[in-house]
């Protein structure tokens, strides 16, 4: 069998879009305006800001705009679901698609697991480590353009967790889809004291 085997076939499927107009990355928070927002607000603890204080100092290589900042931070029972955009820091250009799936793998790890602890905020998670990790990749991306992150969990049990996520162009086409099991160990949250 040639190269010529694995052509475009006439009869393949059109390219499936999804409509991301509803979460435009333009009208979404940066992490520096959201960093901002917290700070400030008086119902996130003091030991909450500490550790959004240690993760923002850490360097890290993507750039990342939660589409739902409050939803995406407090502690209140929510659906297993995150959105974010996301992109590469830099400019990574025109090169070989190995390293855009390469930053897209870093991506795809990046606050997977604990999509599924979001329904139990009054657990917090003392250890991960993901069991499996897959990716399937369906069409050529760019990491150093805006992508959309989509993760959410339909099980967690016995600790350990599954969740699923998808990555998405900005015109639509779904670039990267993966699904990860992890180990999650938990603690309860502590409550403030009241003295």
């Amino acid at each position: 069998m040639g190269k010529d085997a694995v052509a475009e076939n006439e009869n393949d499927p059109e390219e499936q879009k999804t409509d991301l107009r509803s979460v435009l990355v333009t009208s979404v928070l940066n992490l520096e305006k959201l960093e901002t927002d917290l700070y400030s607000d008086p119902n996130i603890t003091e030991k909450f800001k500490l550790g959004l204080n240690n993760f923002l100092a850490e360097e890290v290589p993507i750039e990342i705009k939660p589409v739902n900042p409050p939803d995406f931070y407090q502690r209140v029972v929510m659906e297993p679901k995150k959105l974010f955009w996301v992109r590469a820091r830099g400019h990574i250009g025109e090169c070989d698609m190995k390293l855009h799936c390469c930053v897209a793998a870093y991506v795809s790890d990046f606050s997977f697991l604990t999509t599924a602890l979001m329904p139990y905020p009054h657990l917090r998670p003392h250890f991960t480590a993901s069991l499996d990790h897959a990716m399937w990749f369906h069409s050529n991306f760019r990491s150093d353009e805006w992508m959309l992150y989509e993760c959410e969990s339909p099980w967690a049990g016995e600790s350990r967790g599954f969740v699923q996520g998808r990555l998405w162009r900005r015109d639509g086409v779904l670039a990267v889809t993966c699904a990860q099991e992890g180990v999650l160990r938990v603690k309860p949250v502590q409550s403030p004291s009241k003295l």
